[in-house]
């Protein structure tokens, strides 16, 4: 596998590192999404101190990436709901036939 060593800019300082090719994309995404959200901190709620802002996105995004593993929990609950019901209907419809 092929390797690119790349340099990811978070809060004024560079971090290198050496990912996959199919990698670097997704990577760089997250370091501007990361960006972003460290300056909508620091504007939302005029948090200068690097460590303390990269904190606060820190603990929003678990928080955020919980939320939607749950929602994805009963998202996959409810569809397991509705297959059984309709593997039901359709073995009842082949016993029938």
């Amino acid at each position: 596998m092929s390797e690119l060593s790349v340099k990811i800019r978070i809060a004024e300082r560079e971090y290198p590192m050496k990912v996959a090719v199919a990698d670097e994309e997704p990577l760089r995404l997250a370091g501007r999404l990361l960006g972003e959200r460290l300056r909508e901190f620091r504007e939302q709620y005029g948090i200068q101190d690097k460590q303390d802002l990269l904190a606060m996105v820190a603990l929003a995004t678990m928080a955020d990436s919980l939320k939607v593993s749950k929602e994805k929990d009963g998202t996959d609950a409810a569809l397991t709901e509705r297959l059984v019901r309709l593997d039901g209907l359709l073995t009842g419809v082949v016993l029938k036939g």
